[in-house]
């Protein structure tokens, strides 16, 4: 079936339409050996697409799997040295990647799938949806720290993070299980902040990706998403953060000096009394002048 090239471009994983886009404007696809036109559609298993002289693989089933990923296994499909990757975690043939990034020690939800365009629907920041955690910290928070944690942290890069929900759930030891909910996901994003507020963070479990749950999954096991969740995730109603903007300020009004209509008081008495004929003025021995 034909599609437009943007869409094909996105599914492969090169960008949002609107990036793929700008590939076909800068003469960087090519459909068959001629350059490609904006608008203009192919077919995969017909058509050859290269871009940048690359051929863009013909089609395969799109595959969404649900994994509860283990600490110490790296959010990749490949990894840099011989540690395990969630890749390894699933014997499926094709093509996988994982949908956004969770740290080496942290754990839980992570979506794999084949599909860019909803990668990158679910991961660029401008969309915002929501991920939700269950973190320990170890020590337990007290109103100042989670009312600062819900504002929004400066980073030690200078990046102030977006206002997120943060809610205490229940005491553990010496430290206390916390609920945060975010639209973003910068590098260590929560062990930054907790490290800032003096929380340190001991575990963070994500529970949700927008619409998906983590449900009853355990560390290591994986399922397929049903055709309910896919369009969940692919529809307009998934779960969304709002992002703050700073809006900039209106330009002051420069101050207009008016005429100050109403009586002067002292001026009005000095009148009166330079008005007043020398009988009425006061008579009698003048004060002494204090030696």
């Amino acid at each position: 079936m034909q599609e437009r090239l943007q869409k094909l471009l996105a599914q492969a994983g090169y960008g949002s339409r609107r990036a793929c886009e700008e590939f076909i404007i800068e003469g960087r696809v090519f459909v068959n050996g001629k350059p490609a036109e904006l608008g203009q559609k192919a077919d995969l298993a017909v058509d050859r697409v290269t871009v940048d002289g690359k051929a863009l693989a013909k089609p395969e089933t799109m595959a969404y799997i649900a994994l509860y990923k283990p600490r110490n296994v790296l959010s990749a499909a490949e990894g840099p040295d011989d540690r395990q990757t969630v890749r390894d975690l699933i014997p499926v043939p094709g093509h996988l990647y994982p949908v956004g990034r969770l740290d080496y020690d942290s754990e839980g939800l992570i979506l794999m799938t084949n599909d860019g365009e909803l990668t990158n629907k679910l991961t660029h920041p401008r969309f915002g949806h929501e991920k939700e955690y269950r973190v320990l910290v170890a020590r337990r928070p007290d109103t100042e720290q989670i009312d600062a944690w819900r504002r929004g942290v400066v980073l030690p890069d200078g990046d102030r993070t977006q206002p997120a929900h943060v809610h205490f759930i229940s005491s553990s030891g010496k430290g206390a299980w916390i609920r945060v909910v975010m639209g973003e996901g910068k590098k260590r994003q929560i062990r930054e902040i907790g490290k800032l507020l003096g929380l340190p963070v001991v575990r963070i479990i994500r529970l949700r990706i927008g619409t998906l749950k983590l449900g009853d999954l355990k560390p290591r096991q994986w399922r397929y998403l049903t055709e309910d969740e896919i369009r969940e995730l692919k529809g307009e109603n998934v779960p969304k953060m709002e992002q703050k903007s700073m809006k900039p300020r209106p330009p002051r009004r420069p101050m207009q000096r008016t005429t100050d209509t109403t009586p002067n008081r002292r001026n009005e008495s000095a009148s009166r009394r330079r008005a007043e004929p020398a009988s009425q003025k006061r008579t009698g021995p003048s004060p002494k002048r204090r030696k």
